[in-house]
C-alpha cells in the first residue's frame, strides 16, 4: 500500500539503521514489519526515543542473521515509525512509512543498535509534461491492468496508479506491489532518474506479464486434462455399474482373465511365469487406454505366444531321411552323411543337443535349400532369417521395452513363427554381417551359437532366459574367412563345393528342367533336350560354381516354348546345339583357350573365385628401364608374390649362366589379363616365377600345362587351397596337365575319379621341379660341387604315375 506525500521534514546526519532481509521498502510505502533481532529492536527503540526516523537498508545476503556494515546496500529508504506493538513471543510489530531515499556514508559506533551517517537523496524534481513520460505512464498503467487478474494484485492498485502523475512515484508504487526479487527491487530503488526508473519497471512488468500468461496457460491445460480424466473415469464407473446390473461381463475383467489363462496354459519356466504375472498385475492397476498399458499387452502377447514347451517329434527313420535328401539334392554326399549321423545319435539319445553347422561355398550350390531339405527329412519346422547387411545388435537381441515400437530380436521372432522350440533355423549370409555405432551383431550371435550358453539366451525385450539348446542352427556363408574367429570357432564348418560339369548335367536333367517345365505350365514331354545342348548351356552360357544362372537359362527356353504353346503351336520343341543360338543368343562365356604354340614369358595359372575355379594367363616382358611393374588390378598379397618370384629368378641367373645384371638394366613387366577383375592371393607365385624364368632363359613354356602354388625366396613351393575348383577349371579349358604342390596331392580325393583320370597331376616341392616340368627344355645349369640334381623327364613320369596310383 502507499500513502500521500509526507510532510516536509529534515533528514538528520545520523540515524539508526534497520537491516531488511525479505523485501525492499520504497518511499510512499506503508507496511508493518515484524522484528525479532535484538539490534533491530534496539534501532526501533532509538528511533522512538528521538525523531521516530529510521533508515531501512536491504541485506546483500538474506541468510545472514547478524549482518555487518559491509553486508548492507548503501542506498536505503528513510522511514517513520508510526506505532509499535510488542508481541508475547518477544517480537515487535512496527508500522512504518517510507519517506525518502538516503545514502549511507559511514557507520557510527553506537551499541546495541546500528547507526550510520547518511546523506539524503533529493526527491524527484517537478518536471514539465513530456511525451515520453506520458507514454511510459500509460503503458505501465495498461500493463498493471493486464497483470492484475494474473498476479492477484490488490484491486485498489488501479485507482491509485490512475491518480499518480509523477513518473518516479508511479515507478516506486508499481515496483512495491510486483513482489520482485530483492536484487531487482534494489536495482529499481537505486535508479535516481525518474524516467529511467519507470522504463526499468516497464521492462519488469513486461517480463512478469509473459511469465504469468504462460503459467496461466499451463494451469488451464492441466486443469482440462484432469477434468477430462475425471469425467472418463466417472463415465467408466457408471458403465461398469450398468453392465453389472444387466449381468454383462466387463471387457477389462474379461481381458485380464484371458491373459491369466494364456499364462497358465503356456507352460512357462519359473522366471518367465513370475515376470508375466508381475506385468499382468501392473496392467490390472493401469488405465486401460494408457500408452504403458499397450506396451504391457504387447509383452504378454509375445510371452504367451512363444513355444516354451512345444516341440515337433523328430522323424528318426534314417532310410527315409536319406531318400528325402537325395530327392531334393544331387551329390553333396558329405553333408548328407553328417545329417544322418545327427539323426543316428538322436535316435540313440533323445536329449542330445541341437547341432550348429555352417555351410560355406560359392553362391547357387544349394546351401539355403539344404536347410529346408534337412527340416523336411527330420520332420521339423523350417525358419530362415537373412543376416546380410544387419548392423544393429538389437536385430539379434531385441530392443528394450523402454523404446517406442520395441520388439524382440529376429531369433525370438523366428521361433514364434515356427511354433516349436526345436526348428531347423537357417542363419543365411552370416559372413555379410556388419557393425557400427549400434553394436556388433556377430558378437551377439556368440551366445546364440554357443551350446554352453544358448540354453539361457537373453532377449532384451523378454528380459527372461529362453532355451535354444534344441534348435538345429545352420549358418551359410560364401567366404568363411569373413566370419570373426570366435564365431567361426562355435560352428562345425562344412564346405559345399561347386558342381562339376557332369554333375550339372545330371542336376539339369533331374531337377531343373522338370521344375521349370512345371512352372511354365508345360507337360514334361513338350521339350526334348539333347545332352550336347545341355552341356553347351553349362559351358557357354553360364560361368558359376552353382546352378542358379543355369536354371535361369533353362527357364528362358521353357518360357519361349510356353509362348508358342499359348499362341496355338502345340508341336514339341527340340533343343540342340544348333537351336541354342535361336533361344539364348550367342554364347556369353568362353573359357580360356590354351595357346596353340608355346611362347616365352607366357604361362597358364589357376585361380579360385567365388564362382569356382578359373584359368589365368600370366604374361611377362622386359623393356628398357629398371624395376618391376605389376598390372591387372592385383591385390597386395599377389604383388608381394610377384616381387618374391622376381627375387628368386635373380638369385638363379648365375646358376643358369646368365648375366646377373639382366633384370637390373631392364624393366620387368608382369601382366595378368582381365584387368577389370580384382585378383589377390599367394597361389600365383609359382606362375609368375615361371613366366619370369622363361623370360630370363628365353625358353618357352608348354601351353598345355597349368600350375598353382605359393613360392618362397628359396624357391620352395607351398600348399594352396581350392585344388578341386582349379582342377575343374583346367579341364574345362582343355588343359590336361596340372602342376601343384606335393602337399596338395591329398586334396585330389575331392576331385571326382572320372575327371581325375583325364588330368596329369605333377607334384612339386621346389621351383626347379616346376621349371623342369613346364619349360620346353630344362635350363642349362652350371655344375658345381654338391649342386642339386636336376630331375629328368623319367623322374617326372614316375612321380606322375605314383600320384595316379
Amino acid at each position: 500500500m502507499s500513502a500521500d506525500a509526507p510532510l516536509d521534514f529534515a533528514i538528520p546526519d545520523e540515524m539508526p539503521v534497520l537491516p531488511l532481509r525479505e523485501f525492499v521498502v520504497f518511499p510512499y510505502m506503508v507496511l508493518p514489519l515484524f522484528i525479532s533481532r535484538e539490534r533491530s529492536i534496539a534501532a526501533i527503540e532509538d528511533a522512538l526515543a528521538g525523531d521516530r526516523l529510521v533508515l531501512l537498508a536491504a541485506q546483500r545476503n538474506a541468510e545472514l542473521e547478524n549482518p555487518d556494515p559491509d553486508d548492507l546496500h548503501n542506498i536505503g529508504t528513510v522511514a517513520m515509525v508510526m506505532r509499535i506493538l510488542r508481541m508475547p513471543d518477544g517480537r515487535v510489530k512496527a508500522l512504518v512509512q517510507g519517506l525518502a531515499k538516503a545514502r549511507i556514508e559511514t557507520f557510527v559506533e553506537n551499541d546495541p543498535a546500528m547507526w550510520a551517517q547518511v546523506t539524503g537523496i533529493p526527491p524527484d524534481p517537478d518536471e514539465d509534461w513530456c511525451v515520453e513520460a506520458e507514454a511510459l505512464m500509460r503503458t505501465v498503467r495498461t500493463r498493471v491492468e493486464e497483470l492484475l487478474p494474473l498476479k492477484n494484485l490488490p484491486p485498489e492498485v488501479l485507482s491509485i496508479t490512475a491518480n499518480v502523475h509523477e513518473p518516479g512515484r508511479l515507478a516506486d508504487l508499481v515496483a512495491s506491489n510486483l513482489k520482485l526479487r530483492m536484487s531487482e527491487a534494489q536495482e529499481v530503488l537505486e535508479v535516481i532518474d525518474p524516467i529511467a526508473r519507470l522504463r526499468k519497471v516497464d521492462a519488469l512488468l513486461r517480463r512478469e506479464l509473459d511469465v504469468s500468461t504462460m503459467q496461466a496457460e499451463i494451469q488451464s491445460q492441466a486443469k482440462e486434462e484432469i477434468t477430462r480424466g475425471q469425467r472418463e473415469h466417472y463415465l467408466r464407473e457408471q458403465l461398469r455399474a450398468i453392465q453389472s446390473e444387466l449381468g454383462e461381463v466387463d471387457q477389462r475383467v474379461e481381458e485380464l482373465v484371458e491373459y491369466r489363462d494364456k499364462i497358465e496354459e503356456a507352460s512357462l519356466p519359473a522366471e518367465a511365469y513370475e515376470e508375466s504375472m508381475r506385468q499382468l498385475g501392473r496392467l490390472e492397476r493401469m488405465h486401460p487406454d494408457g500408452p504403458e498399458a499397450q506396451v504391457v499387452r504387447s509383452y504378454l502377447e509375445w510371452v504367451t505366444d512363444l513355444p516354451w514347451a512345444r516341440t515337433s517329434p523328430d522323424r528318426l527313420d534314417l532310410v527315409n531321411a536319406r531318400a528325402i535328401l537325395d530327392q531334393d539334392h544331387a551329390h553333396l554326399d558329405g553333408i548328407k552323411e553328417r545329417i544322418l549321423e545327427f539323426l543316428g545319435v538322436r535316435k540313440l539319445r533323445e536329449d542330445s543337443r541341437g547341432s550348429i553347422l555352417c555351410f560355406t561355398g560359392p553362391p547357387g550350390v544349394g546351401k539355403t535349400s539344404l536347410g529346408r531339405s534337412i527340416a523336411r527329412a527330420m520332420g521339423r519346422e523350417f525358419v530362415r532369417i537373412s543376416l546380410g547387411g544387419v548392423r544393429d545388435e538389437a536385430e539379434v537381441r531385441g530392443h528394450r521395452r523402454t523404446y517406442v515400437g520395441a520388439m524382440p530380436g529376429r531369433i525370438i521372432q523366428g521361433l514364434k513363427s515356427a511354433g516349436t522350440r526345436n526348428p531347423v533355423f537357417v542363419l543365411d549370409e552370416i559372413d555379410k554381417l556388419g557393425a557400427d555405432y549400434r553394436g556388433d551383431p556377430s558378437s551377439a550371435l556368440l551366445e546364440v551359437l554357443d551350446p554352453e550358453q544358448n540354453c539361457r539366451f537373453s532377449d532384451h525385450y523378454l528380459n527372461v532366459p529362453f532355451d535354444l539348446s534344441s534348435v538345429f542352427f545352420i549358418a551359410t556363408a560364401n567366404m568363411i574367412d569373413r566370419v570373426p574367429g570366435p564365431l567361426r570357432d562355435r560352428m562345425e564348418v562344412i564346405r559345399v563345393p561347386g558342381y562339376t560339369p557332369e554333375e550339372k548335367v545330371e542336376i539339369t536333367k533331374s531337377y531343373l528342367i522338370p521344375r521349370q517345365l512345371e512352372e511354365s505350365g508345360l507337360p514334361q514331354d513338350r521339350i526334348r533336350w539333347s545332352e550336347p545342348a545341355v552341356r553347351s548351356i553349362i559351358t557357354d552360357y553360364t560361368f558359376e560354381a552353382g546352378v542358379r544362372e543355369l536354371e535361369r537359362q533353362v527357364g528362358s527356353i521353357c518360357r519361349k516354348a510356353a509362348r508358342r504353346a499359348a499362341e496355338g503351336d502345340t508341336k514339341s520343341v527340340r533343343v540342340d546345339r544348333r537351336t541354342l543360338d535361336k533361344y539364348l543368343g550367342p554364347p556369353r562365356h568362353a573359357s580360356e583357350v590354351p595357346l596353340e604354340t608355346p611362347e616365352v614369358g607366357v604361362c597358364n595359372g589357376l585361380a579360385w573365385t567365388e564362382a569356382g575355379g578359373d584359368v589365368l594367363r600370366v604374361e611377362a616382358a622386359s623393356t628398357r628401364g629398371s624395376g618391376l611393374v605389376l598390372t591387372g588390378q592385383l591385390g597386395d598379397v599377389m604383388k608381394e608374390s610377384g616381387q618374391t618370384a622376381l627375387t628368386w629368378v635373380r638369385s638363379k641367373l648365375e646358376e643358369y649362366g646368365l648375366d646377373e645384371s639382366l633384370f637390373v638394366r631392364r624393366e620387368v613387366h608382369v601382366h595378368v589379363p582381365a584387368g577389370a577383375i580384382p585378383k589377390d592371393g599367394p597361389s600365383a607365385g609359382v606362375t609368375m616365377a615361371t613366366a619370369l624364368a622363361s623370360l630370363a632363359t628365353g625358353i618357352a613354356v608348354r601351353s598345355d600345362v597349368a600350375m598353382t602354388g605359393e613360392v618362397t625366396l628359396r624357391g620352395r613351393v607351398l600348399a594352396v587351397g581350392g585344388v578341386r575348383e582349379k582342377a575343374l577349371a583346367a579341364l574345362r579349358s582343355g588343359i590336361t596337365t596340372m602342376v601343384l604342390p606335393e602337399k596338395n596331392m591329398i586334396d585330389l580325393r575331392e576331385v571326382p575319379a572320372e575327371l581325375a583320370r583325364k588330368i596329369e597331376f605333377i607334384p612339386v616341392t621346389h621351383m626347379d621341379d616346376v621349371l623342369d616340368a613346364v619349360l620346353e627344355r630344362p635350363p642349362v645349369a652350371r655344375r658345381r660341387g654338391g649342386s642339386r640334381r636336376t630331375p629328368t623327364r623319367a623322374t617326372r613320369a614316375a612321380a606322375t604315375a605314383k600320384s595316379r596310383n
